[in-house]
């Protein structure tokens, strides 16, 4: 059921406010503060606080990162590393050591298998997803401003802004992939279909 598989995979996700330091132009720490300008959805990759996110979420190596993790605790770290070209970051938390996502065995999927996802749609909770694959390839490159992706795997699944970087699991709760854009039609429309960047090239 997909109770106990969010019960299991549950603990490796996380969900993040990104934001960069403005010192207002003058000298010395008490004139920084921290803005947010991004939030996202994440997991653990490493039970030493290592968290994977999309490219997009985390903007940029240094900013400043705030996680709530499954314990309900808030967490603060930096990104570590941005690839825009694959549209993933990685982010180290300081003091958090949680359950890291299990990749799975074998990568590959069959269209119509079960996936599941787990994110944060802005403004709303947490929110776990049930769809089905569509395809292991996109077949071509996508890019958006400064980032994009090469490939990625196609999922029947109405993901929403904020879900960006969450976790795709298999129907045995193992780590597929990672959620990084909705497909949306000519006019905007969303076509209840998702990208997400496989466990391979993670």
């Amino acid at each position: 059921s997909i109770a106990g598989l969010v019960k299991n995979a549950g603990p490796s996700y996380v969900t993040l406010t990104i934001s960069e330091i403005d010192t207002n132009g003058t000298a010395g720490k008490d004139s920084q503060r921290k803005i947010a300008i991004t939030s996202g959805s994440g997991f653990l990759v490493d039970r030493t606080g290592y968290v994977l996110t999309a490219g997009h979420v985390a903007v940029s190596k240094g900013y400043g990162v705030s996680a709530r993790a499954a314990n309900g605790r808030i967490y603060s770290g930096v990104v570590v590393d941005v690839l825009p070209g694959s549209d993933m970051a990685l982010i180290k938390l300081r003091g958090y050591s949680g359950h890291a996502v299990s990749p799975a065995a074998n990568k590959c999927l069959a269209r119509g298998d079960t996936v599941f996802s787990l994110g944060k749609p802005h403004a709303q909770g947490d929110t776990a997803r049930v769809g089905l694959l569509d395809s292991m390839h996109f077949g071509r490159a996508v890019t958006y401003g400064k980032f994009g992706y090469r490939d990625a795997m196609v999922v029947r699944m109405n993901t929403q802004k904020g879900e960006s970087g969450g976790p795709l699991f298999n129907g045995a709760g193992s780590l597929v992939g990672m959620v990084v854009s909705t497909l949306s039609d000519a006019n905007g429309q969303p076509l209840n279909l998702a990208h997400a960047v496989p466990a391979t090239d993670i």
